[in-house]
């Protein structure tokens, strides 16, 4: 089924370049299609091109959200990330480039909300799921949108042709975002259309990590628990270090823990994960068609690798030291590895585990009682335990945290998000946390003795926006210090 998808998505890729470039004929197209499930199906997959480009969620997104974590440092163009002091002109363009491919997604997906109402061989029932999937995604990208941003200009289905909208206040995409993952919820199916696409618990774990954002804890945390009371998922079990690629390995088509991954592939041509690239060295053997080294990190000189425990199976699995002119302690991470690859990566990238929503779950349970309880510790062990070797759901007095040690409020939060970054070191997911939590200059001045200036924590509005968007004025609207 991956690959069926995979496939679908190479051939549309190959034809977007035209017909981007042709936006009435598009248009004129669009009134003829998406009358069969089949034309409705295509439209789908076509939302999902733009996330999984490689100047998006496919590698420069990572990347840019790793190099800011206290753990990590970038090289060559990547560097400037380092100090923390706003953008360069080359990472503009960067975050500029992520910003047209979330839209590009968002077009996709207004495009079957728009026209799937009015095809005339679907059932109201095949209409509602379709809906509800176009939707999820639309609301997904937002979700990237509005946390690397804040406000944004909000594009509809009843909005598409016009260029000139207003930059909507966060809280307005926050609303709208809401609306449409509530929508997903309700109407996409309990089994998802095709691995890799969403599923009513896919809507219920994203609304959680929305849901966060807005500290909403109480309804995050009530959402989570209907997630893990599913009984749907569980943790992939791990005895030595080498069996995490069992959850990130290239040749893993889906496991018990998987919740939404974007699916990759070594073919056909196109297909692959590209962040492997810029993950490694070349010659490691980790990935043989070569690498970039654009971020690495540091044994000795970086506290919070040093201080890793290193008994934990998950910084075995993660670092393998190489040197390249910075020091006999330089690391590179190597969680995403495709050892036997002659082209690109095969591994997917994880946007939800099960481990995410039990670590959710463990957080909000504090966040929202103001204190831990016995139920969300052991949701923490759980994870903690699989991180040790030990079977996650037997009790183990060698390796659990003890709730008496932690049982404060911001004890207990301290200790969840301090394991989620050991947990999901490497996949993009740290520094939003720390920006959702008040607390990135903070732990980047401990670690790395850096100033983060309040303008770091968010992307300027492109120049390709406000060239075309004249509701947009490029001082008045621009975020701070750009």
């Amino acid at each position: 089924m991956k690959q069926y998808l995979l496939i679908i998505l190479s051939v549309l890729l190959l034809a977007s370049c035209t017909k981007m470039l042709e936006e009435k004929p598009k248009s004129i197209a669009a009134e003829l299609f998406y009358n069969t499930p089949a034309e409705v199906e295509a439209g789908l997959n076509a939302i999902y091109v733009p996330l999984r480009q490689e100047g998006a969620l496919g590698a420069l997104y990572q990347c840019q959200m790793e190099i800011y974590t206290e753990y990590m440092y970038g090289r060559g163009s990547h560097a400037p990330l380092n100090d923390y002091i706003g953008l360069d002109n080359t990472n503009i363009t960067r975050v500029g480039g992520m910003w047209t491919n979330f839209y590009l997604s968002i077009r996709n997906a207004n495009i079957v909300i728009q026209k799937t109402p009015e095809g005339n061989q679907l059932s109201d029932a095949e209409k509602q799921r379709y809906l509800a999937e176009a939707r999820f995604l639309r609301g997904l990208s937002y979700f990237y949108l509005v946390r690397n941003w804040a406000g944004v200009p909000i594009r509809t289905e009843f909005n598409m042709d016009s260029i000139n909208l207003k930059r909507s206040t966060q809280a307005e995409v926050y609303a709208f975002i809401m609306e449409d993952l509530q929508y997903a919820e309700q109407n996409l199916p309990d089994v998802p259309r095709l691995g890799g696409t969403p599923s009513k618990l896919v809507a219920k774990t994203v609304l959680t990590d929305v849901l966060m954002n807005l500290n909403r804890y109480a309804d995050a945390k009530n959402k989570a628990l209907e997630v893990i009371s599913s009984n749907k998922f569980s943790l992939v079990n791990v005895t030595v270090a080498a069996d995490f690629d069992k959850l990130f390995g290239p040749d893993i088509t889906s496991s018990t823990e998987e919740i939404f991954y974007l699916k990759y592939s070594r073919t056909p041509a196109g297909q692959g994960f590209g962040y492997l690239i810029y993950a490694h060295y070349p010659g490691s053997g980790y990935y043989p068609p070569g690498g970039y080294y654009t971020f690495y990190s540091d044994s000795e000189q970086n506290s919070f690798i040093k201080n890793w425990d290193k008994n934990d199976l998950r910084y075995t699995f993660n670092w393998y030291s190489q040197t390249f002119g910075l020091g006999a302690t330089t690391l590179i991470n190597r969680k995403f590895s495709d050892k036997t690859t002659t082209t690109s990566g095969g591994n997917d990238y994880p946007m939800y585990r099960y481990a995410d929503i039990l670590m959710f779950y463990a957080e909000c349970v504090a966040q929202a009682d103001g204190a831990p309880n016995a139920d969300a510790m052991e949701k923490l062990n759980m994870v903690h335990r699989r991180a040790y070797g030990k079977n996650p759901l037997i009790a183990d007095p060698a390796v659990d945290f003890k709730l008496a040690d932690h049982n404060s409020k911001q004890a207990f939060i301290d200790l969840v998000v301090k394991e989620r970054a050991y947990e999901n070191c490497s996949e993009g997911k740290r520094w939003p946390d720390l920006k959702r939590l008040g607390i990135a200059g903070q732990v980047i001045q401990a670690v790395k003795g850096k100033t983060v200036l309040p303008k770091h924590l968010l992307w300027p509005i492109p120049t390709i926006e406000y060239n075309y968007n004249k509701a947009i004025d490029p001082v008045k609207d621009q975020n701070p210090g750009y």
